[in-house]
């Protein structure tokens, strides 16, 4: 190179080495559901929908919050889309079609999944319109990763998959379980986190410690039966008798799965990661260790697993209040808000 031009080598040398960075977040603002753009980290130029569509455990809440660790703790672009109602409230007071017949749920941005990585659903027995469970049925059989969280494992009241001729059940053959009954006390027992012995190498389980919360332990298989063969425990839950970490045992109920990964093949032939955990209320996610638990499954689910550090913060930005799970509305001072209030 002629020496004159000499003053421009550490200029090309930059332009060598400097790293790619990502372009902005995937999905516009809207007043329906909130974005996150992902900060510095592993999960940069990563795109995450979760969706929060219950009406007992207060997703509208934890989901957010795990939102905004995502984005700013480990680099992933998030959206969090909402069941909403006419006023474009995240209201997890609607009623569920085996309480009002015509009732059809309204998620807006569901078409968003098309430019998601990977979803994290927690629905409970919801009835969406046709298109908009459509996307959520292509997400599903494109083979991309999911993260089933509590009762997304009876998430849909209607879901309208087949796949070789034969319905799929979100639940038992996506998840890899469905429930099946309460094992113990309906809100008022709790639940210890115990990890599976030949399971405590997993990536998932990387810093994972004491994880205990106030819900209880869901039964997702029939009596007398285990779980599907396809699916890897990482986690048994021993129902304790109350809602206090240090409560004992109760000696009546063995311990039962509460988290395990399988993987999911649709139509085209690809074969996706799936995490079920069938914790997840938003005081549950009080829990650092079960905000690790997710975490870590999502870099999992994305086969992101060398990049699992223990010394990767999980705490909580900002404020967070959950709410008690349950349907006592008035009591437990639940209404509906808007998307923004929820950030």
């Amino acid at each position: 190179m002629p020496s004159k031009f000499l003053f421009l080598l550490p200029w090309i040398t930059m332009l060598v080495v400097a790293p790619a960075t990502a372009g902005p977040h995937p999905v516009p603002e809207n007043s329906l559901w909130l974005t996150y753009e992902g900060k510095d980290g592993p999960g940069k130029g990563v795109h995450i929908v979760l969706i929060a569509a219950d009406q007992e455990y207060r997703s509208e809440q934890s989901m957010p919050m795990m939102a905004r660790i995502l984005s700013e703790k480990h680099g992933f672009d998030c959206t969090v889309l909402f069941s909403v109602n006419e006023k474009g409230e995240a209201d997890p007071t609607l009623k569920i079609q085996w309480e009002q017949k015509d009732v059809i749920h309204n998620i807006p941005g569901l078409e968003h999944l098309g430019t998601a990585d990977l979803m994290i659903l927690f629905s409970r027995l919801i009835t969406l319109p046709d298109e908009q469970v459509q996307h959520i049925v292509d997400y599903v059989d494109s083979g991309k990763p999911i993260i089933g969280l509590r009762t997304a494992n009876h998430g849909f009241l209607g879901f309208p998959y087949t796949l070789k001729g034969k319905k799929v059940r979100f639940g038992d053959d996506v998840l890899g379980g469905s429930f099946r009954g309460h094992h113990g006390n309906w809100h008022a027992d709790s639940t210890r986190g115990m990890v599976v012995e030949k399971s405590k190498d997993h990536p998932i389980l990387i810093g994972v410690k004491d994880v205990w919360g106030p819900s209880d332990v869901y039964r997702t298989y029939p009596k007398g039966k285990g779980l599907a063969e396809n699916c890897t425990p990482l986690l048994m839950g021993q129902p304790l008798l109350g809602r206090k970490p240090d409560d004992k045992p109760n000696p009546k109920k063995i311990p039962l799965p509460i988290a395990w990964t399988k993987t999911w093949t649709g139509s085209k032939g690809k074969t996706g990661r799936v995490f079920h955990l069938t914790m997840g209320s938003a005081r549950d996610y009080e829990s650092a260790g079960l905000r690790r638990l997710t975490i870590n499954a999502a870099y999992w689910c994305l086969h992101l697993e060398e990049k699992i550090s223990a010394d990767r913060s999980v705490e909580i930005q900002g404020s967070y209040k959950p709410l008690p799970s349950g349907f006592n509305y008035g009591k437990l001072k639940v209404v509906p808000r808007k998307p923004a209030e929820l950030r």
